[in-house]
C-alpha cells in the first residue's frame, strides 16, 4: 500500500504565511505610530498573536542606568525596571542570545517574583532580543506560556526576532519622536522665560495668550455651520498653534528695554531730572525772596522789617503754591490716560516758565522734549517708540524663521507672523488683507487683545472685567478688525471661563 500524502505541510505553509503577512502589517502600523504609548502595547498585542502566547512583555534598554525598564508588560500596572543580567530578560539583554524555555521554573535564571505577586503561573518562555540597524540590543520581547500548552519551537523564535527587530525600529523613531518634543518643549520654555525676564510686567502672558487660542482651535470641533464648519485642528496642528502663541511676542528680545517696560510718557531718568529741576527752581524761588527782603530793608529801613518779612512769606509761598501746582499737573500728565485738549494746550504754555540756576542764567523749567513726550495723547509711547514696539514682530519672524521647525511645525513663524494683522488691513507690521491672515493667527489676535485687557498683572493700568473686555473686542469686530464668526465661538464656547477652570492633570 502506498503511503497517503498528509496535509499538514500546506497548512504550515498557510499557516506561517499568515503570520508573515501579519509582520508586514504590523510594521506598518508601527512605521506610522510615533506615540510611544501606544506603540509599545501594539507590539505586544502582535507578538502574541504571531507566536501565539498567552501575554508578552517588551523591555526597553536604558544604558545611562544599564537598566532594562517596561511600561506594558501584560499582566502588570505599574512600570518595571530590572538591572542588566538580572533573571531571563536581563540575560538576554546581556548576551544577546535567544532563550527558549519549555519549563521555566526548571530553569535557575527564571525570577519567579512577579509570579508569586500576580498569582499568574509562568510554564514556557521565549526571550529574544531587539536589535537596532547597527546589530545593537536595543531591548528585548518576551512571550509567556504558548497557548497550545507546549514549548515555544524554532519559527516562533525566527518570526519573534524579525518582529523585534521592526520594533526596534519603530521604538528607536518614537524616542527620537520623544526627544525633538523635549528639545522644542525645552527651547519654547526657555524662550518664554526670556521674553518674561525682559518685560516682568507682562509675566505669564504668553502662556494665557496659547492656552486661550487652544482653546478657541478645539471649540471648533463642535461648530457645524458657518465658514469656520469644516475647520478641524490635528494634535500635530494644535501644537504648532500652541508652539507660534507662546512665541507670538519672541522678537522682544530685539527691542530695547527701557522702551519694553516704559510704565509713564517720562522715563524714570528724565523724571527724576525733572523732578530735581523743579527742587532748584523752588530753591531759587527762595533765594530771589531773600534779595528782595535784603533790597527792601536796604530801601524803607530795618523799622519796617516785620511788615517786609510778612509781605515776603506770604508772596514766597504763593508762587511756591503755583510751583507745586505745576508739578502736580505734569506728574499728572505724565501717568498713561488719556489726555485732555485743554492739558494739551496748557502744556505748551508751561515752556514760558523759567528759574534762574547757580550762574543766574535763565533755564526753562520744562525742557522741550519732556513736553513732547508729556503731549502724548494716548498711553505712553511716542509715535517712534510705538513704531519700536510693533518691530518686535517682525524680529519674532526673523528670529523664528532661523529655527529648521519639523515639517509639522513649519508654519509656527508665520502664524505667529501674523498676530497684530487686521482684517481691515489696519495691522501691523505687513498691513496685510484678512484673505492673507491665517485662521491660527485670527484666533491669537482675539486670545491676545483679551489677555491684555484683563491682565491684572500691568503696573501701568488696571484690568478691564470680563465683560467689557468682551465689549471692546466686539467694537473691534464692528470696525472690521477682528474675525466676527471666531470672536462668536469665543464667546459662545466660553473659551476664557474654559481656561481659567484648573485643568484635569
Amino acid at each position: 500500500m502506498l503511503p497517503q500524502t498528509q496535509p499538514s505541510e500546506p497548512v504550515d505553509l498557510n499557516r506561517r504565511l499568515k503570520k508573515l503577512t501579519s509582520i508586514l502589517d504590523v510594521t506598518k502600523a508601527m512605521s506610522a505610530e510615533r506615540d510611544l504609548d501606544l506603540l509599545l502595547p501594539l507590539i505586544l498585542y502582535e507578538a502574541s498573536k504571531v507566536v501565539e502566547a498567552d501575554r508578552c512583555s517588551l523591555f526597553v534598554l536604558d544604558r545611562e542606568r544599564n537598566q532594562l525598564w517596561s511600561k506594558v508588560a501584560q499582566g502588570s500596572k505599574s512600570e518595571i525596571r530590572l538591572p542588566m543580567g538580572s533573571g531571563i530578560a536581563g540575560r538576554v539583554a546581556e548576551t544577546g542570545e535567544v532563550i527558549n524555555l519549555p519549563d521555566a521554573y526548571a530553569d535557575e535564571r527564571f525570577n519567579r517574583t512577579f509570579d508569586s505577586i500576580s498569582g499568574y503561573r509562568t510554564q514556557s518562555v521565549l526571550c529574544v532580543p531587539m536589535r537596532d540597524a547597527n546589530g545593537e540590543v536595543t531591548g528585548v520581547i518576551q512571550a509567556l506560556n504558548k497557548l497550545s500548552g507546549g514549548a515555544f519551537d524554532s519559527e516562533d523564535e525566527e518570526l519573534l526576532l524579525a518582529l523585534g527587530a521592526q520594533a526596534a525600529g519603530a521604538i528607536e523613531n518614537a524616542l527620537l519622536h520623544e526627544e525633538i518634543n523635549s528639545l522644542f518643549e525645552g527651547f519654547v520654555s526657555a524662550s518664554v522665560v526670556a521674553i518674561e525676564s525682559r518685560d516682568p510686567t507682562t509675566a505669564g502672558h504668553s502662556g494665557r495668550v496659547a492656552n486661550l487660542t487652544v482653546s478657541l482651535a478645539r471649540a471648533l470641533e463642535h461648530v457645524h455651520t458657518g465658514p469656520y464648519a469644516h475647520t478641524r485642528f490635528s494634535a500635530t496642528e494644535l501644537q504648532e498653534v500652541r508652539y507660534a502663541s507662546l512665541l507670538h511676542d519672541f522678537g522682544k528680545v530685539g527691542v530695547r528695554e527701557p522702551v519694553l517696560v516704559k510704565a509713564e510718557k517720562l522715563y524714570p531718568h528724565e523724571l527724576e531730572g525733572l523732578r530735581a529741576r523743579f527742587q532748584l527752581a523752588r530753591k531759587d524761588l527762595q533765594l530771589q525772596s531773600y534779595r528782595r527782603r535784603i533790597a527792601a530793608v536796604k530801601l524803607r529801613g530795618t523799622q519796617h522789617l516785620a511788615e517786609i518779612e510778612a509781605e515776603e512769606e506770604a508772596r514766597l509761598a504763593q508762587e511756591s503754591k503755583q510751583l507745586d501746582e505745576v508739578l502736580e499737573f505734569v506728574l499728572t500728565c505724565n501717568r498713561p490716560s488719556v489726555l485732555a485738549q485743554g492739558n494739551f494746550e496748557r502744556l505748551h504754555e508751561l515752556k514760558l516758565l523759567r528759574f534762574q540756576d547757580g550762574f543766574d542764567q535763565n533755564q526753562p523749567l520744562l525742557l522741550e522734549r519732556e513736553i513732547q513726550s508729556l503731549s502724548i495723547l494716548k498711553g505712553t509711547l511716542s509715535e517712534a517708540e510705538r513704531l519700536e514696539i510693533e518691530s518686535h514682530v517682525e524680529h519674532t519672524y526673523r528670529f523664528l524663521s532661523q529655527i529648521p521647525w519639523t515639517r509639522t511645525l513649519r508654519r509656527v513663524p508665520e502664524i505667529a507672523y501674523a498676530h497684530h494683522e487686521k482684517l481691515n488691513g489696519t495691522g501691523y507690521p505687513r498691513a496685510i488683507p484678512d484673505a492673507g491672515i491665517p485662521v491660527q493667527s485670527r484666533m491669537m489676535a482675539i486670545a491676545d487683545i483679551y489677555d491684555a485687557l484683563t491682565a491684572s498683572d500691568r503696573p501701568y493700568k488696571k484690568a478691564v472685567p470680563h465683560p467689557l473686555a468682551l465689549d471692546i473686542l466686539q467694537r473691534e469686530v464692528k470696525s472690521g478688525q477682528l474675525d466676527a464668526e471666531l470672536f462668536r465661538i469665543f464667546v459662545e464656547a466660553e473659551v476664557p471661563q474654559r481656561v481659567q477652570q484648573p485643568q484635569p492633570g
